[in-house]
């Protein structure tokens, strides 16, 4: 079969602060390739509409399928698998990713015919056994599908990430992908899969609580094989285990392998591994990203971090002897009023690490999805990309958007003003004089992409795609498996070669 792949356009954030490769489906490229398939992948975070629709005219795919791992991407897709459906000789649609596993069923019933399946689960298995199935005119028999005639059994984790490699020479101007400073920066995966359980996150029921890890010797292969003078390590939270870290690390060393990298993990990770830290800096690390969500014990302990304000403290201070450069997330309560806003920023311009902040948002597949969700103010898919506010907000929502805005705006002036941008004006014409162009508008855009305004009015468009009505539930520790997309915990494990499978810790006590 002819398929092709399709990664929808970037979402708020990534106007502004990074874009990234699509390193899964380039994963599931590379498997439907293995496969015996034709394949191409066009990303429209690079490409436009029209240089799509052309690529689609002249290749003629028997198969379409669609990246959704962001629920803000669901009305553009099904807008787009519409289209792909008017055409002379409509292919077979599908649609894959983290988000949509949790909401299969509710896009597959407003695509009303213009999608023939869901993928659950993970692409590089379920896309090659639903398009076996497809072929025979049974698709709703492929583990891990969702059509209208019905689902299949449960979708089947892989027995090792070491492969399908990730198809990057399908991708076309990779110069078109950053992360910061990073630029550009191409990305890679070691490890699958997060044994915390965070309330307000699904990696880990997505994953079904298993954990495995690509082999040292292929990490090694996979970053000498970039081009690109940049790698941003997505793994939800890096070095878990200091042995694999030290063992991909002494794979480079041998092979003098030197790049510049940003990761992001935890702050008792770093505190607990800081030597694997201090080594991979030596091979260029320079960035890190910790998800810190809160800075008094009650946030903590209310997105279940199981760490504590003193640990995210000291983690910083070693970053900071380490000599790393740190982006901090905080998570906005939308109860929070001016003042807690002006603490904020008060503690924001007390450190010199920059600091990024997401609106709490419920999504399906995590927790607060089931305790939190009947207070929704919106069911409009596109508002669901933490920077908006989906739940009642303390402050009328017009003034609660000029204090997010407000404060966002006075950390970035620390990094993103006319003082910083004096400090960073020799990385600045170096990116430029080898045409790199994404950091350097970053600097320039903030105030056309954040500002109170527009957030508010995209409160005001007319919505023609809503997420599902919940159905509030309390979670037990008991019966949180009911949130799994794979296999549990006992399943994983058996499904995992034992090299790759990892003993977790024990959630119930802080990690």
């Amino acid at each position: 079969m002819k398929v092709m792949l399709v990664h929808p356009s970037v979402l708020m954030y990534s106007e502004l602060f990074l874009r990234l490769e699509p390193l899964g489906l380039e994963c599931v490229a590379a498997a439907t390739r293995d496969a015996g398939h034709e394949v191409r992948l066009v990303d429209l975070q690079t490409h436009s509409l029209a240089e799509m629709a052309r690529e689609y005219l002249d290749f003629e795919p028997d198969a379409v399928g669609f990246g959704l791992n962001y629920l803000a991407n669901v009305p553009e897709v099904i807008d787009l698998a519409r289209w792909v459906k008017k055409r002379r000789r409509p292919p077979f649609v599908f649609v894959g990713g983290h988000s949509v596993s949790f909401v299969a069923d509710h896009v597959l019933q407003q695509a009303d015919g213009a999608i023939d399946a869901v993928v659950r689960g993970e692409g590089e298995t379920g896309t090659v056994a639903l398009l076996a199935a497809a072929r025979d005119g049974a698709a709703h028999e492929a583990p891990g599908a969702v059509t209208p005639q019905g689902r299949g059994p449960q979708p089947r984790l892989l027995e090792s990430i070491d492969t399908p490699r990730p198809a990057r020479d399908l991708v076309r101007r990779r110069n078109r992908y950053f992360i910061g400073v990073l630029d550009p920066a191409a990305s890679v995966e070691f490890t699958r899969g997060c044994p915390w359980d965070c309330s307000f996150c699904s990696a880990w029921t997505f994953y079904g609580r298993s954990y495995r890890r690509l082999s040292p010797e292929v990490a090694a292969d996979e970053i000498s094989r970039i081009r690109e003078p940049g790698i941003f390590i997505v793994d939800d939270v890096a070095f878990i285990r200091p042995e694999h870290g030290d063992a991909i690390a002494a794979q480079l060393e041998r092979r003098r392998i030197r790049k510049q990298y940003y990761l992001e993990t935890r702050a008792d990770v770093l505190l607990r591994n800081t030597e694997v830290f201090a080594r991979w800096k030596r091979l260029g690390l320079n960035y890190m990203f910790l998800g810190m969500e809160a800075l008094d014990a009650e946030g903590l302990d209310l997105f279940r971090k199981r760490i504590s304000p003193d640990e995210n403290i000291r983690a910083l201070e070693q970053a900071r002897k380490l000599g790393l450069s740190v982006a901090i997330n905080l998570i906005v309560d939308p109860q929070w009023d001016s003042e807690q806003f002006r603490l904020v920023r008060e503690w924001a311009l007390s450190v010199p690490e920059i600091v990024h902040l997401s609106v709490m948002t419920p999504y399906p597949g995590t927790e607060i999805w089931h305790t939190e969700s009947r207070k929704l103010t919106t069911f409009d898919y596109r508002l669901f990309d933490i920077q908006h506010a989906v739940m009642p907000t303390r402050l009328p929502l017009p003034e609660f958007y000029r204090e997010l805005v407000r404060t966002q705006a006075v950390i970035n002036r620390k990094h993103l003003g006319v003082v910083a941008l004096a400090r960073t004006a020799g990385l600045v014409a170096r990116h430029l004089a080898h045409g790199q162009t994404n950091f350097a508008r970053m600097l320039w855009r903030f105030s056309r992409v954040y500002n109170p305004e527009r957030l508010y009015a995209e409160h005001q468009r007319p919505v023609r795609y809503r997420l599902p009505e919940p159905k509030p539930q309390a979670v037990g520790a008991r019966d949180r498996k009911q949130l799994y997309i794979h296999a549990d915990r006992e399943s994983a494990a058996r499904t995992v070669p034992a090299a790759d499978a990892v003993a977790l810790p024990d959630l119930h006590r802080p990690a």
